[in-house]
């Protein structure tokens, strides 16, 4: 038996190790390209290792019970397409015995991702958020580098500055400053051979003037067709200080650890305000971190049922099954509108139903 359950252990550690490696670096994809962004503007590459040390927990809360489901499935269903399976039931080994090893293992792992979730992970993503600024905050001028264009909101509209080149620090040439409206509409365009720009970091603004401007405007009274003019300069500031400290102030839940967001649900509770938000980021929390004894429930008795030895088919059933479940959480915590629906209790019925499921089929697997 010991003999039995070393061989299982070991093939899912190396299945397991696999699917966690490669799931990490897809998810992480994102974030690499936006943070070596900023890379490319003069923020110093150690950022880049700090940050994604910080969203290394929150990733992994994701990828440890996807991997855990495609580690399950791809074991399974090759050890029951080989008969394994029938020849270890024929030796008089039940289906736990065969998959206690993992069952352990997955407990291991539910509680490693229930302390990410509501300990570790949301503070390290609120830091990787506030590094990124407060890193911005000390090089300003690297946000507008040439071929990368920067946006930030201005009350309820968006401006987008482009800059062709910076032939010196405070030199600007081919810039382009356009607003929009909150439905991407530009209500003002104006291209500028040159111009420059100073940063005031006491006060944190930076002050742009361009010089030989053509305007573009579209204005709520002339929708009807398009003004153009020409300016000698044209000014502007940027106060990057009262964006950054904007995002400081409007921390929301998912950055709060657990004791946080409880004090923070009774202090809203005691101000007989709706607290349908916090608590759904509370539930989707402990959901998520429960979710690998879901996937580990339901994954092994629909391999062992496909009996299929060849990788893409594993891989295929993981992804519909994970797409499931992360689509239907989504879909619930999308619901924190309608309260009367209590959509923070909404968020458990996939570990529910994958649960259900994979205990009905477990169980009648076992009785054959």
């Amino acid at each position: 038996m010991r003999c039995l359950n070393w061989y299982v252990t070991k093939s899912f550690l190396i299945t397991f190790g696999m699917a966690i490696l490669v799931l990490t670096f897809a998810m992480t994809g994102a974030n690499m390209i936006k943070i070596l962004e900023f890379v490319s503007r003069g923020i110093p590459l150690s950022v880049f290792g700090k940050y994604m040390l910080y969203i290394l927990p929150r990733v992994l809360t994701f990828t440890v019970p996807w991997a855990v489901m495609v580690s399950v499935v791809l074991i399974f269903g090759r050890m029951s397409a080989d008969n394994e399976i029938t020849a270890m039931r024929a030796c008089g080994v039940s289906i736990i015995q065969i998959i206690s090893p993992i069952l352990m293992m997955t407990f291991l792992m539910t509680a490693l991702c229930l302390y990410l979730q509501v300990e570790i992970g949301p503070p390290l993503l609120w830091k990787s958020r506030s590094m990124l600024s407060n890193e911005a905050a000390q090089r300003p001028m690297a946000l507008f580098e040439p071929g990368n264009p920067f946006s930030y909101r201005e009350g309820n509209t968006n401006i987008v500055i482009s800059v062709d080149d910076r032939p010196g620090d405070s030199e600007l040439r081919g810039v382009l400053f356009c607003k929009t409206d909150k439905d991407g509409n530009i209500l003002q365009e104006i291209n500028a051979s040159r111009g420059t720009i100073r940063a005031d970091q006491d006060a944190m603004v930076l002050h742009f003037t361009l010089y030989d401007c053509m305007f573009t405007d579209r204005t709520e009274e002339s929708k009807s067709g398009i003004s153009r003019g020409y300016s000698e300069t044209f000014s502007f500031e940027f106060n990057y200080g009262k964006q950054i400290n904007a995002e400081k102030i409007s921390e929301r839940a998912k950055y709060m650890p657990l004791t946080e967001l409880m004090g923070e649900i009774r202090r809203t509770k005691l101000q007989n305000q709706s607290t349908t938000n916090l608590e759904i980021e509370l539930n989707k929390r402990i959901a998520f971190a429960l979710s690998p004894i879901a996937f580990l429930l339901l994954g092994m008795p629909l391999a062992i049922k496909t009996s299929r030895r060849e990788t893409s088919i594993g891989l295929f059933i993981s992804v519909i099954l994970a797409a499931v479940y992360f689509f239907s959480i989504i879909l619930f915590e999308s619901l924190d509108k309608f309260t009367w629906l209590y959509p923070q209790y909404l968020l458990w019925i996939p570990n529910i139903v994958f649960q259900l499921l994979g205990g009905i089929m477990t169980y009648r697997i076992s009785q054959r």
